[in-house]
């Protein structure tokens, strides 16, 4: 399990915003398609009724060659999106070709043309369009470029600029602007917004994770803990009034193996609370082990103790309980060495006993103990080294990433 107070909410975050974008993107990119083929009615209707073909000068093959491939790259561009890259350089490629027609269409003289033609009014709708679909200060930019390449096109046909021409560039640029300016505030404060609602999802939903944890400890704790509890009491009652010796010694081991279980839940129950504290958990258990054994374990920590995953606590945990048992049942060691070293990226721990060592090729049918631990360390990216050889003694190394 990864950390989640590190990574989790990040990536999630990412990866909702990058899909969010495309979803969002995706639905105003068919909105442009449709509002082609309205357009694109429109201009089928004024070409079939010749006088409207001549009065906007919409006649002859070049229109029809025109109609047709704006129609054409229409329907390629709805084609491809939801294509992630594809979809948008499509998009925008046609919208600048719809851009190139609209300045085309304005220059015309047999509806004014330039300034002063009725279709000047559509180059606010385009860049709204932009806007909307690319609000980026660059992407906006081939809408604004319409206002002075019209007015070019004007002086280039030898068309005279009047005062009231001048002001009507001044009104579409103040309107352009203006049109620019509110949408791209308004996409900036939608995508902040969209932003808080997945971080706090991202943080209900580890309130309920927590939540849940906690109320699995507290079901356990009453319940299962209780149990043990009462077998605990059960277990010195029975010493108390127990005759025989060898009963006594059965007592003795039940109400053992009943306060090893209970420990265990506590354990358990902290790391579901995530408030155990893996250095002082490990060395309270080599000091229970070696109570318990007479096994001398000597426990060093070196380092800053870093705050770990509950998954890469409970695999240090599971290691260490591993090599001390090994230790004393199969090496028969007199002394083991545990050491537990943090650094920057990584923590480390190593357990070395002096008992009969083994071949670590060589391991028993039916002894899964080393290899659950290679498991365990897989499973959250990071790598157990056994060193041992038959007479010289073993050492167990597991190494962990801080931040799986």
């Amino acid at each position: 399990m990864l950390d989640k107070r590190h990574l989790e909410p990040d990536i999630s975050a990412e990866e909702a915003a990058r899909a969010w974008n495309q979803d969002r993107f995706v639905a105003r990119a068919r909105a442009l398609f449709y509002a082609r083929m309205m357009f694109l009615s429109l201009g089928l209707l004024i070409i079939g009724v010749p006088a409207w073909a001549r009065y906007f000068g919409f006649h002859g093959p070049v229109a029809l060659f025109g109609y047709l491939s704006m129609l054409l790259y229409s329907v390629a561009n709805y084609l491809v999106i939801d294509h992630r890259r594809a979809g948008r350089w499509v998009t925008y490629i046609t919208l600048c070709l719809d851009l190139t027609i609209m300045v085309i269409v304005i220059a015309k003289p047999q509806v004014g043309g330039g300034l002063n033609s009725p279709f000047l009014a559509t180059q606010l709708l385009f860049t709204t369009l932009f806007a909307i679909l690319f609000p980026k200060p660059l992407a906006i930019l081939p809408p604004l470029l319409a206002l002075p390449l019209t007015t070019q096109l004007d002086q280039l046909l030898n068309r005279s600029t009047s005062p009231i021409d001048l002001l009507t560039v001044l009104w579409y640029s103040g309107l352009n602007v203006i049109i620019v300016y509110v949408l791209v505030y308004l996409n900036e404060r939608e995508v902040a917004a969209h932003r808080e609602v997945v971080e706090l999802q991202a943080e209900l939903k580890d309130l309920a994770v927590v939540e849940e944890r906690s109320r699995l400890a507290r079901e356990i704790h009453d319940g299962l803990g209780a149990s043990l509890s009462s077998l605990i009491i059960q277990s010195e009652y029975l010493l108390q009034i127990a005759q025989d010796d060898s009963l006594k010694s059965e007592i003795g081991e039940l109400k053992t193996s009943a306060e090893e279980a209970i420990e265990e839940l506590r354990r358990s129950l902290k790391m579901m609370r995530e408030d155990f504290e893996l250095a002082s958990g490990l060395e309270e258990y080599v000091q229970t082990f070696q109570d318990r054994t007479q096994l001398k374990v000597n426990f060093e920590k070196h380092g800053h103790p870093e705050k770990l995953s509950p998954d890469a606590q409970l695999t240090l945990f599971r290691v260490l309980q591993e090599c001390l048992s090994n230790a004393a049942k199969h090496a028969h060691a007199q002394e083991v060495r545990v050491q537990l070293t943090f650094d920057a990226t990584n923590v480390l721990l190593a357990v070395r006993d002096d008992g009969l060592g083994f071949d670590p090729s060589q391991t028993p049918s039916g002894h899964y103990g080393l290899l659950n631990m290679h498991e365990r360390a897989m499973k959250i990216g990071g790598n157990v080294v056994i060193d041992s050889s038959p007479g010289a003694g073993s050492q167990i190394s597991l190494t962990l990433p801080v931040r799986p």
